[in-house]
């Protein structure tokens, strides 16, 4: 699995994660993630960006369709997952969860956002290069 910076939907997520700023400044840290779940769809809304909240995406194993589907906080312009956070902290096993989540959906872009921290939003970006359409 390669993990690769790249400008794939590069645009998309820099507006969304404008979005995400926004929902830090007015809200601060330390709310639940419900909380920041709603005022981000909301803030998506505001500044006309393709979402879909809890969209249900299909899964892959070894070329299979599985029954099993994936509903992630947000898909973003139909491409991008993204994962909200409210802890202080992310850590390996979030980053490891979304790579997961991405490879199985065979979806190139994700992002984690955590809210949590007080002082600061948290986020990182993530691209599998194999599932970029050529």
């Amino acid at each position: 699995m390669s993990v690769e910076n790249s400008e794939y939907f590069g645009p998309e997520g820099y507006a969304m994660i404008g979005a995400a700023f926004e929902v830090h400044r007015e809200l601060g840290g330390g709310m639940s993630e419900e909380i920041y779940q709603e005022s981000f769809e909301l803030e998506l809304g505001f500044r006309s960006i393709e979402f879909i909240p809890k969209g249900e995406l299909q899964l892959y194993y070894k070329g299979h369709l599985l029954e099993k589907k994936y509903y992630p906080d947000l898909l973003v312009s139909g491409e991008i997952i993204t994962e909200l956070k409210a802890v202080k902290a992310l850590n390996p096993e979030h980053e490891r969860q979304l790579l997961n989540y991405m490879r199985i959906t065979r979806k190139a872009v994700g992002y984690l956002v955590n809210f949590g921290p007080l002082d600061k939003l948290e986020w990182k970006r993530y691209m599998l290069k194999e599932y970029i359409p050529k």
